[in-house]
C-alpha cells in the first residue's frame, strides 16, 4: 500500500467536486473558454454547445412527445450480445425475424449467463421499417431474483453518470459512424480473407480478388460505436428505413445468489408502448477475480483530453482548469478499470517519483465508494506504471551516473509505497537501436540496489530483443506474422528465462483480431484468447485519446463524425475506398470526449469518458480469459481442447510464405466470426469451472 500522502488521497471525487463550488464541467463561454456555471444557473442554456448533428441529436432531457396518432413506427425489437455489429442501415429482424435467433434472443426473451463479479453486456436493436420512430425511449426495471433478491440501480443525471455505486444497470445510447475506406493500418490487402467479411469483395482461391469499393457489401455503411448514457440522450429518434441500438452492461456484484434474475426492458414510443422485453440472468456459481488473468495497458493523452474538455493542452497548476483536469483524468482511469484496463501516461514528473494524483490509482483507494466507484476490482490499483512512456525520460544523454541514480530512485519510491505495481522504464518505441538498448539495461543492472531490479522496457521485434539486446527485461512485440519456429523460439527463450517480460501490442489480421472500428465484432474476444494461448503478460494498445491525428497531418479529428483518426487521407481509391498512408478507422480511439470543445456540437457537456463498443468488446474477451483461468485449474486438458477449437491458428502459427521476407502469408483467419460459437465455448467453460464434466 502506499504511505505517502494519505492527507492527498483522503479526498474524494464527490468532495472535490463540490469544493469547486459545485461546477458543471465544459460549458463554453461565448469566446470558447471553460466557463465553471453553478448548477441550477438559469445562464446555462444560452451557453450550451449546439449538441450532436440533427441526424443524430434527440432533444437531451426532454420529456417523451406522444407521435400524432396511436400507431407507433417500431417495426421490430430484438437483441444480441454484441458481437455481431449491426449496422445503422439494417433492417434485419424486419426482412427475417429468424435470422437474428441466438443464444442471447430466442425471438421473445433476452438470454444471458455469467459470473459473479463480471459484467455482461448485450444490444438491444429497434428497427423502424415503415416510418420515422420519434421520441422513443428505452428503460430497464431491478434484476430480480432468488428469493426476491433485487439488484436495483439508483436514478442519476449529468455527471451522475461517472458514479457506479448502486448502478449495477446502465444504458447507453449508441452512436454511428461511416466507414468510407478500409483500415491499411490493421491489415494487408494483398490477400481479401484478411479483410473483415462483410467488407471482403468477391475473391477466389487464395484470396485474390476483383471489384471495387462499392463491392464490398458494407461500403459507407454506419457502425455503432459511440455509446453515450442513455441519461444524456432520455428519447431519440430512429429514422426510417434505419436500426438504432441501445446497449446495456450489467454487472454482477460479488455475493450475487446464483440462480435466475429477471428484468423488462420497455420500450415507448411517445406515450404508446412499443414492448416490454423480458431479461432473463443465469447467474452461475462461482466468481470472476478482481485482477484479471489477461493484463493490459492501455496509453492516454493528457495533453488531448485537456484540449477537448478544457480548451488548451497546458494549464496552470494551480488553476481551477487544472483541478478539473485532475477529475476528468480519474474518471478515464476508473471506467477503464470497470472495463478490466489498466491506463498509462506519460508517467513523469519532476521527481523521480509518480505525480500524486496516480498514488490513489496505484494504492486502489481511487477504485472504490468513498470515489464513487464500484464494479470488478473494488479497492485494487492500476497495476502498472510506465516511467517515460514512449522514450519521453528526460535523462537518456547524462551518461551512467545519472541512469543508475534514477534508477535507484524510482525503484526505491515504489518498493517502500507500491511494491504490488509492475513499473518499467520505457526506453524506446519503434527504433533499431539495440546496441544503445543493450547499454541502457546494463548500465541499470549494474546499478546499486535497488535500482538494478527496475525493469527496462522497448518496443521491438521479440527475436531481434532475444539476439540483439539480451539484457532487455521487457520486451513489447508489434503483433505480426512471422517464421514460426523464429518466433516461437524467441518467445520460448524469454517467457522461461527469470524476469524477463513478453508484451504485444496493438492488433494486426490474420494474426489476431484487431481495433478497427470495422472489424469484426469479435475481433477483440479473439485478442484475449490469443493472450492467454500465448501466455502473453500484458497486451498494450498504443493510445486511447488519439484526437489530434498529427502523424497523419489532418490535425483534430471530429471523432463523433469521422471514423478514420490515424494515418493520411489522399483521396478514394477503387478497391479501398478513402485511403492513404496507414489510412486506419478507430485506431487510437477507445473513449470518445464527454465534452469536446474543439467541434462544440457534438459535445454532451460530460465531466469524463463515452466509452466505445470497442471497449466493450474487449472487456468480453478479458473476462473470457478470466473463464480460461479458471476453468484450466479445473481441466487442463479439456480448457486447452476448447481454446485448439476456438483459436487454431494465431500469431506466428500461421507462419510465412517467404522466409526470405517473413512480412506475409496468404490465409484465411482460423477463428469463427459467429458470435454463438464463441458463447458455447464459453458456456463450455463455465461448466468445466462448476465442475461438470467436458
Amino acid at each position: 500500500m502506499l504511505r505517502n500522502g494519505a492527507a492527498a488521497r483522503s479526498v474524494p471525487i464527490a468532495v472535490f467536486c463540490l469544493a469547486l463550488v459545485a461546477t458543471r464541467c465544459a460549458a463554453a463561454d461565448d469566446a470558447g473558454r471553460l466557463a465553471f456555471t453553478p448548477v441550477g444557473d438559469s445562464r446555462v442554456a444560452a451557453r450550451k454547445p449546439a449538441g450532436p448533428p440533427a441526424s443524430e441529436r434527440p432533444p437531451r432531457r426532454a420529456p417523451p412527445k406522444a407521435p400524432p396518432t396511436s400507431k407507433t413506427h417500431v417495426s421490430s425489437v430484438w437483441a444480441n450480445e454484441g458481437g455481431d455489429k449491426i449496422a445503422k442501415e439494417e433492417l434485419r429482424a424486419t426482412k427475417s425475424p429468424a435470422a437474428v435467433l441466438s443464444s442471447t434472443w430466442d425471438g421473445k426473451a433476452v438470454r444471458l449467463f455469467g459470473a459473479r463479479n463480471e459484467v455482461l453486456g448485450f444490444a438491444l436493436i429497434l428497427e423502424a421499417a415503415t416510418g420515422t420512430a420519434r421520441a422513443v425511449s428505452v428503460t430497464m426495471s431491478s434484476l430480480v431474483g432468488p428469493g426476491n433478491a433485487t439488484l436495483r440501480s439508483k436514478s442519476v443525471t449529468d455527471d451522475g453518470v461517472f458514479d457506479w455505486v448502486q448502478r449495477p444497470v446502465e444504458l447507453f445510447y449508441v452512436r454511428y459512424l461511416a466507414i468510407r475506406g478500409l483500415s491499411k493500418g490493421m491489415y494487408d490487402g494483398y490477400d481479401e480473407r484478411h479483410v473483415p467479411k462483410r467488407l471482403r469483395r468477391p475473391f477466389t482461391g487464395a484470396g485474390f480478388a476483383k471489384g471495387t469499393w462499392e463491392a464490398r457489401p458494407d461500403h459507407d455503411k454506419r457502425y455503432p460505436d459511440i455509446l453515450v448514457p442513455i441519461e444524456a440522450v432520455p428519447s431519440f429518434d430512429v429514422p426510417v428505413g434505419e436500426s438504432q441500438m441501445v446497449w446495456v452492461d450489467v454487472y454482477l456484484p460479488k455475493g450475487t445468489p446464483a440462480g435466475e434474475w429477471r428484468a423488462t426492458l420497455t420500450v415507448r414510443e411517445g406515450a404508446e408502448l412499443v414492448r416490454e422485453v423480458p431479461v432473463r440472468v443465469d447467474v452461475r456459481d462461482f466468481e470472476l477475480p478482481d485482477t484479471p488473468s489477461a493484463q493490459t495497458m492501455l496509453y492516454f493523452s493528457v495533453e488531448n483530453v485537456n484540449r477537448r474538455y478544457l480548451g488548451k493542452k497546458e494549464l496552470a497548476p494551480t488553476s481551477l482548469e487544472a483541478s478539473m483536469a485532475k477529475v476528468i483524468r480519474d474518471r478515464h482511469f476508473q471506467m477503464a478499470h470497470r472495463h478490466r484496463i489498466a491506463l498509462i501516461d506519460h508517467g513523469m514528473s519532476q521527481v523521480d517519483m509518480p505525480a500524486p494524483e496516480w498514488w490513489p490509482r496505484l494504492d486502489g483507494t481511487l477504485f472504490t465508494a468513498k470515489n464513487l466507484y464500484d464494479g470488478p476490482g473494488v479497492g485494487v490499483g492500476n497495476g502498472v506504471y510506465s516511467i517515460g512512456t514512449y522514450g519521453s525520460w528526460s535523462w537518456k544523454n547524462q551518461g551512467e551516473a545519472a541512469m543508475q541514480a534514477h534508477a535507484v530512485a524510482w525503484e526505491t519510491w515504489f518498493k517502500q509505497n507500491s511494491p504490488q505495481t509492475e513499473r518499467f522504464l520505457y526506453l524506446i518505441d519503434e527504433a533499431d537501436a539495440y546496441g544503445q538498448i543493450q547499454t541502457w539495461c546494463q548500465w541499470i543492472d549494474a546499478a546499486p540496489a535497488p535500482g538494478n531490479a527496475l525493469k527496462a522496457l522497448a518496443t521491438v521485434p521479440l527475436p531481434n530483443a532475444v539476439a540483439k539486446s539480451p539484457a532487455l527485461d521487457i520486451a513489447a512485440a508489434r503483433v505480426t506474422v512471422g517464421v514460426r519456429e523464429v518466433w516461437q523460439g524467441a518467445a520460448d527463450a524469454f517467457q522461461k528465462t527469470t524476469g524477463k517480460r513478453l508484451f504485444l501490442y496493438n492488433g494486426n489480421r490474420p494474426a489476431t483480431g484487431t481495433f478497427a472500428t470495422e472489424d469484426d465484432g469479435v475481433a477483440l474476444r479473439v485478442l484475449a484468447w490469443t493472450q492467454w494461448k500465448k501466455q502473453i503478460a500484458r497486451w498494450f494498445f498504443w493510445e486511447g485519446t488519439y484526437y489530434d491525428n498529427f502523424q497523419g497531418g489532418t490535425g483534430e479529428t471530429d471523432v463523433f463524425e469521422q471514423a478514420q483518426t490515424f494515418g493520411g487521407s489522399s483521396g478514394k481509391s477503387d478497391e479501398l475506398g478513402e485511403t492513404g498512408w496507414n489510412y486506419s478507422n478507430g485506431d487510437g480511439v477507445l473513449f470518445y470526449p464527454g465534452t469536446d470543445l474543439v467541434f462544440p456540437r457534438n459535445s454532451y457537456r460530460l465531466g469524463g469518458p463515452l466509452a466505445s463498443l470497442r471497449l466493450k468488446l474487449w472487456r468480453r474477451g478479458i473476462q473470457d480469459a478470466d473463464y480460461l483461468a479458471l476453468a484450466s485449474k479445473k481441466n487442463a486438458k479439456a480448457t486447452d481442447a476448447i481454446v485448439k477449437q476456438m483459436i487454431p491458428k494465431v500469431l506466428w502459427e500461421y507462419s510465412v510464405d517467404d522466409k526470405t521476407d517473413p512480412t506475409w502469408v496468404r490465409t484465411d483467419i482460423s477463428w469463427s466470426t459467429k458470435p454463438d460459437d464463441w458463447e458455447a465455448a464459453r458456456k463450455a467453460l463455465a461448466n468445466l469451472i462448476e465442475g461438470q464434466a467436458p
